[in-house]
């Protein structure tokens, strides 16, 4: 924690040294891309896209959970996949499953998580749970793969979504990054495969 606290104190001079465009980030913002991803400190969206400041709208939720569209019931991520879309206007989603995904391992490997009552509780609404592949595979590539299709599934329900995608204005995409390599994939529909970006 002291070297975060250090770099947090000397973050106002880095800064300073770029004002016009700190300047700018403080009149607003307009992201290109609403990206959603895993909570795991290892996957960093601006790092994986070389996005600047203001450029990515960011939700990020353990095993880069979508959950169901509830009326009823708001929700942190339904209330921020809404301002992107409406408010933001932004014109892409991309969500982002990656390699050796914790969240994605335990559905898969069916783990006793009485431990953790909340995250059971989180990761029983990502119904339905992906695929079961082989559990003794580390990364789990197959089982999150099909994990972020799912969530697109689920993203597609969202009222704002599905208006915004028949309107022409939003596109969805399904990404797989691989820790080790730094490599992303996408999810190429005419292939229905998951292909180098």
């Amino acid at each position: 924690m002291h070297t975060l606290m250090k770099n947090a104190r000397a973050f106002r001079d880095r800064a300073a040294a770029q004002a016009d465009e700190f300047g700018r980030l403080a009149e607003g913002q307009s992201p290109e891309a609403l990206f959603i991803t895993c909570s795991d400190s290892r996957v960093i969206p601006s790092l994986i896209t070389g996005a600047r400041p203001g450029e990515l709208f960011e939700l990020r939720t353990a095993g880069s959970i979508i959950p169901a569209h509830r009326p009823d019931r708001p929700s942190s991520e339904a209330a921020t996949i809404e301002y992107a879309v409406e408010v933001l206007g932004v014109a892409d989603i991309v969500v982002c499953g990656h390699s050796h995904c914790g969240a994605v391992g335990a559905m898969v490997r069916r783990e006793d998580l009485s431990g953790v009552p909340a995250v059971r509780g989180w990761l029983e609404s990502a119904s339905p749970p992906p695929v079961f592949v082989d559990p003794s595979a580390p990364d789990i590539a197959e089982a999150v793969q099909d994990h972020v299709l799912r969530q697109l599934r689920q993203l597609r329900d969202y009222p704002c979504v599905a208006r915004g995608m028949a309107e022409g204005r939003l596109r969805l995409h399904g990404w797989f990054y691989e820790i080790a390599t730094g490599s992303v994939l996408a999810h190429r529909a005419d292939d229905d495969a998951f292909l180098p970006l």
